[in-house]
């Protein structure tokens, strides 16, 4: 609807250029061709479909995947009860984060129980085609979990979640510029 309406706009615009300055016998010409290039244009920048990613439930009721972190694979359960993406001590170390560099001075419920976890940004977290950077995130000390959580600091980010038949989607945000197909690439 609003881009009808950017089309309309941009026609009468350029239909009333012509009638006021252009050449009074050549006007449904210069409408048709001014018409064809406004059609070019929104073509040529139409958007680009929104990234998605499923993830089937797992057989013990989870929806697990394998995410990559600063450019490294490393396995996650989805949890929709995490405040923040959380990561184990052993993937932290992995990805190659500052461990020995981390307070760990946040309280943090765990189903095994309380914990102190360590506040930190992940540069760049990938989900398949669901690319976000500068993602908080919480680290736990060494042999608190044996799970990484992507929580809600990512999942946040999307346009929509939700579960259907089993299949947990993702759903990213269209994207104007094109960049989707790039991060995708690069991942």
């Amino acid at each position: 609807m609003i881009r009808a309406l950017l089309v309309l706009a941009m026609l009468a615009g350029t239909a009333g250029a012509v009638v006021a300055y252009g050449d009074r016998d050549h006007i449904p010409e210069q409408i048709a061709r001014a018409s064809e290039q406004v059609s070019k244009m929104l073509r040529h920048r139409s958007p680009e479909p929104a990234p998605a990613v499923q993830v089937a439930r797992g057989r013990a009721g989870e929806f697990a995947l394998h995410a990559r972190i600063n450019g490294v694979k490393a396995p996650m359960v989805i949890d929709t009860g995490a405040t923040s993406v959380v990561l184990t001590w052993e993937t932290a170390k992995a990805i190659g984060l500052p461990i020995e560099m981390l307070e760990y001075n946040v309280d943090l419920e765990t189903v095994g129980g309380h914990t102190k976890a360590a506040r930190l940004t992940l540069d760049r977290l990938a989900v398949g085609a669901l690319v976000e950077k500068s993602v908080p995130a919480l680290v736990v000390p060494r042999g608190q979990m044996k799970t990484n959580l992507l929580g809600m600091s990512f999942l946040d980010r999307l346009e929509s979640w939700g579960v259907q038949a089993d299949k947990l989607k993702l759903n990213g945000y269209p994207d104007v510029a094109g960049r989707n197909k790039r991060r995708a690439a690069a991942n």
